[in-house]
This record gives C-alpha cells, structure tokens and sequence, in this order.
C-alpha cells in the first residue's frame, strides 16, 4: 500500500466562494488512486429530510443528477456510496450510474458493505458470512454499471472479530473484483486485525467538532500508519441521519462570522485541518450547499481560530 499527500495552494485567509474547485484541498492516495480531499458523499441523494428510514420522501431525480454532474465539474473524484442508500423509487448507485457513466478515469467511487436494508427500507441484519457479503458486493457493481468496485468499505457493528467478514473481502480483492480496502465504524483493534489479511487503504468513522477522543486517538493513528481517515456526520454531527441541527457552538459561530462563511464550511475546514490524511465526504441534494461544501476545503485557518474551535471540540 502507498499513500501519500501533495500540498494543497495557498489561499488567503479571506472568504471562500463557489468558484473554488475541490483541488483546493489538496489531494491524498487512496492506495494506487489519487483523490482530492474534499469529496462527496450520497447518503442524502435519494431523498429529502432524514436518511435511511422507510418512508423517506424521494428527491426529484433531476435534481439529484444535477447535482452529481456539478460536483464532478467542480473536481470532485471521491464519491462515497452504498446499496443501502436508497428511498422509495431513488437509489444512489443508480443515480451515479445515470449522471455519471461512463465513469472518468480519475473517478473513485467508494461503496460499503455490511449493513443491508429489505425492499421495505427497513435494516436486516448485517451481512457476516462470505456468500452475503459478496451478494452486496454483486448488488454494487450491478447497480453501478461496473466490472469491479474502486474502494469496499467494511462497516462494522461491535467490537468482534472481523477476521472471516474481511477475509471474505479480501478474496474477492484477489478475484479482481474490488480494487482496494477499507474500514469504516470500527475500533483500533479490528484495524489491526485487517492489516494482518490484506492492506487497508481508509477508515471510515464518525467524526467532527465535538467526536469523542476515542475518535481523535483513531484519526491519529491512520495518520501514523498512512492510512486515509475518512470522517462522516463531520457537518451533521449528533443530528447523523437527520443532518444538521441544533444551535452551533459559540466558538464556530464566531469564526463563521469573522470569515464570511458558513458554519458548516468551518466545520469542514477544521476537519481538514487534523491532517493531510483527513478526507471529507459531506453529502447534500442542493447545488448551493455542494458548491459552499467544496469552497470550505480552500478555507485555511490561522492558529488562534483552530486554538479557539479545539476548546470547542473538547468542549
């Protein structure tokens, strides 16, 4: 496994706008496949409101394709998706098939497995043995029109042993199926039991302003180890599924204000501050949002602001 980082361009410490592209972020590699830092991620395509219930109101398709197509114009090369994310009538592997296939060969598109959801939109129970987990790793690549899957993440639920689950991915890795591996809801333990079947190009776990330091010790030690942390909820935080919500703490709102720019962009920015190993993946159905969400990864903040949003980080 190789990873590395290219330095991002300086910007002023002025406020970002929607002509900014995603390689203002800077760019990290994903194994053999380079992908600039701010990405996008599809939980919130296939429907308006809160995600991954059963009776989630579908989002117009249009706009749905409109808006992978822009975030793909403005840079974007790192799509997070599953087979799980789907509403009444909308899909999100189908909806990257329509707007973007043919695929652009700088294009990563990372799925998950694991967790599975019955016509009815309700969970079953996930997926542990060999025969179900390539049954959705088959699903993905059907859905997305493809011969084999960029990035498979396995997402966990629990702190067991995950040998047989990832053993079973790493198979399919030999057969040419998947082209890369990763992790995603998991502890330090079962990233090292990973590592020791086949390589681990990411991990994906909750994380933002406010994560636990259960959290902070696991972005840390991907850094130490060149692994990518790919963090989610880093806008939505507590409001997960539902999205944002709540009041903002003090300190954001601050530097939000200072900046010109949303809090949602300074919550972005200081994820990407944790490191040059840190991507991001925020999701949304609106162009504005999109465009906003990529000119954060251009938003570099000065010593004193990052001191001030730690305090409220620790909280």
């Amino acid at each position: 496994m190789t990873s590395g980082t290219t330095p991002a361009p300086a910007a002023a410490p002025a406020a970002v706008t929607a002509a900014v592209t995603a390689a203002a972020s800077g760019s990290w590699t994903l194994g053999d496949r380079t992908v600039h830092r701010i990405g996008f991620g599809t939980m919130r395509l296939p429907q308006t409101g809160r995600a991954l219930v059963p009776d989630a109101v579908p989002r117009d398709r249009e706009q749905a394709v409109r808006v992978l197509r822009r975030a793909v114009e403005l840079g974007v090369n790192h799509l997070d998706t599953a087979a799980f994310y789907f509403s009444p009538l909308r899909s999100a592997n189908e909806l990257i098939n329509r707007a973007l296939a043919p695929y652009a060969d700088d294009l990563v598109i990372a799925t998950k497995v694991g967790p599975g959801r019955g016509l009815d939109g309700e969970w079953v129970e996930h997926a542990r043995t060999p025969e179900r987990l390539r049954g959705q790793v088959e699903q993905n690549l059907r859905q997305l029109g493809r011969d084999h899957l960029d990035l498979v993440n396995l997402r966990i639920v629990g702190t067991d042993s995950i040998a047989e689950r990832f053993g079973a991915l790493a198979e399919l890795r030999q057969a040419g199926l998947i082209r890369h591996l990763g992790l995603s809801n998991i502890h330090p333990h079962q990233l090292a039991e990973a590592q020791a079947i086949a390589p681990v190009v990411c991990v994906q776990n909750p994380y933002g302003i406010g994560a636990s330091p259960e959290q902070d010790a696991v972005l840390r030690l991907c850094g130490e180890q060149g692994i990518a942390f790919v963090p989610f909820y880093a806008i939505a935080g507590a409001g997960r599924e539902s999205g944002t919500g709540g009041a903002e703490p003090a300190q954001v709102r601050a530097v939000a204000q200072a900046r010109g720019v949303s809090p949602a962009q300074v919550r972005l920015a200081w994820t990407l501050h944790q490191g040059p190993h840190v991507l991001a993946i925020p999701g949304t159905g609106d162009l504005a949002h999109l465009e906003d969400n990529i000119a954060a990864g251009a938003l570099r903040l000065s010593p004193e602001e990052l001191a001030l949003l730690q305090g409220a980080h620790t909280g």
